[in-house]
């Protein structure tokens, strides 16, 4: 069998398309997203046919492997940017308490978060969105860069442009409710 002649790769999608499919479904539960990973998966093995060693075992095995890897992976990228949207949704919130009923610590608290919101809401959207997914989302810069679709270099040039000027404009509201 060779890979890189369409009627062996037309075969061997036709034999294994569907162990594929079930290989990421068995993860991913989302109908869509399998799909995408059988046409992930086919797509690199066209592109890259080399990668496959046939002496190393079966083409189903190598095919259900790669599923899998290629499954976790959007598993994965999707709770990171779940608990990332969630903790935007958090920061971006405008929210008053009632300051009766809160000790003093408990105001400083909220004196700073009000501070680092009104921070973020005044940095640039793709500064914030970085700081967002790398602090509060828990994302590498690779993966920000991935997901933003920019270099890595940019990923983390926002990330730390966003940073210095939060700082920066946390200690300037910080120092005028001190005044």
């Amino acid at each position: 069998m060779d890979l890189t002649r369409p009627r062996d790769f037309e075969r061997v999608y036709d034999q294994h398309w569907r162990s594929v499919y079930a290989a990421a479904q068995r993860i991913l539960n989302n109908p869509a997203q399998s799909q995408d990973v059988v046409q992930d998966v086919f797509l690199r093995l066209w592109r890259r046919p080399q990668r496959f060693d046939a002496a190393r075992g079966d083409v189903g095995t190598y095919l259900r492997l790669m599923a899998r890897s290629r499954a976790l992976d959007v598993w994965r990228e999707g709770q990171a940017a779940g608990r990332a949207s969630d903790r935007l949704k958090l920061v971006e919130e405008v929210r008053e308490d009632p300051v009766d009923d809160r000790p003093l610590p408990e105001l400083e608290r909220a004196g700073d978060r009000r501070a680092v919101r009104a921070g973020l809401r005044r940095l640039p959207e793709a500064q914030r969105e970085a700081l967002v997914l790398a602090y509060w989302g828990g994302l590498p810069a690779d993966q920000i860069a991935r997901r933003s679709g920019v270099p890595l270099g940019t990923a983390k040039s926002r990330i730390r442009l966003g940073l210095a000027k939060l700082r920066a404009e946390c200690a300037e509201d910080v120092a005028l409710e001190a005044a």
